[in-house]
């Protein structure tokens, strides 16, 4: 079982003024994974905070994803990737590169976003976009790896094969 956190990053949503829609479609996508939401929040577009909340979940040995969305864009107050390398150990480009592409098939938009993911000591770290049709088109390319990201940081997994058919 993955033990996930959510952290949405909006100061609207922080304040009561809107809810969380990205949120409850990164929810609903871990759902399709063996997975648990042990930590969820939403917190204001303050580097501080989401970095200080980043490294509390990672560091508490509770949370083994945290999908982070909202503040991945060119406003001045998009500030999660810029608190998210704050707190990383490795960076794991890969994740961004992916949801990158895959958002590229829909809208040439794709290449304002500053999506980033990395590793805080056995947790993983991906920002997701804010809105929630993205969101579901990210997990969608994502997810498909996280269990074996998971299985690998931990230890589970040492070797990397790929099945052959018969």
């Amino acid at each position: 079982m993955i033990n996930i956190g959510i952290l949405t990053i909006s100061d609207k949503g922080s304040q009561g003024q809107r809810q969380d829609k990205s949120g409850e479609a990164i929810r609903d996508g871990v759902a399709e994974i063996k997975s648990t939401v042990v930590k969820y929040e939403i917190v204001p577009d303050e580097k501080d905070i989401i970095a200080e909340r980043l490294a509390d979940w990672a560091d508490s040995g509770m949370v083994d994803v945290i999908l982070t969305t909202g503040g991945t864009g060119l406003s001045q107050r998009d500030v999660t990737p810029e608190a998210t390398l704050s707190v990383i150990d490795r960076s794991v480009p890969g994740f961004a590169e992916a949801m990158r592409a895959r958002s590229l098939e829909k809208t040439p938009m794709a290449v304002l976003s500053r999506a980033v993911a990395g590793l805080r000591g056995q947790c993983l770290i991906i920002n997701m976009p804010g809105s929630p049709k993205a969101v579901r088109e990210c997990l969608e390319v994502v997810l498909p790896a996280v269990p074996h990201a998971v299985d690998i940081i931990k230890g589970v997994v040492t070797e990397h094969t790929i099945g052959t058919p018969g």
